[in-house]
């Protein structure tokens, strides 16, 4: 396959356009403006709405605080109250229900009332899955 390359130059206060062609060596490069085209418009349709971007965003930074991400790691074991969580996760209660209500304002944890008691537990198992991969992954390169 041959590559058109475009090169301007400036001469005499005049721009000039010097096109030379030379064998593309690597794969996957536009050889054509269609071919350019076509990939940008496959990127552009790869991607959610902004506002589906900024909720997307949203939910990884709440899970990347470290106290949060502890949190969700203590509920992966199942429903907790804040007692079992701020034990768990070595905290103190007023911390971990301010973490908590971050959590479940992003949709990621829920809560149900059990008398006195409230239950905490993962309301996105998609999330949990993003996190197990991560562990998984932790001493990859190792």
């Amino acid at each position: 396959k041959v590559l058109a390359v475009y090169r301007c130059a400036e001469f005499d206060g005049r721009v000039q356009v010097h096109i030379t062609k030379r064998r593309s060596v690597m794969k996957g490069i536009c050889q054509t403006p269609e071919e350019h085209e076509s990939v940008i418009k496959a990127a552009i349709s790869a991607m959610p709405s902004e506002g589906d971007i900024g909720i997307m965003a949203a939910r990884f930074k709440a899970i990347s605080e470290p106290s949060r991400l502890k949190i969700l790691l203590a509920l992966s074991a199942g429903e907790l109250c804040v007692e079992h969580i701020t034990k768990a996760v070595d905290g103190n209660q007023s911390a971990v229900s301010h973490q908590l209500k971050t959590l479940k304002d992003n949709r990621i944890i829920k809560s149900r009332r059990v008398g006195k008691n409230i239950l905490y537990s993962v309301d996105d198992e998609h999330i949990m899955a993003m996190i197990e991969a991560a562990k998984e992954h932790l001493h990859h390169h190792e």
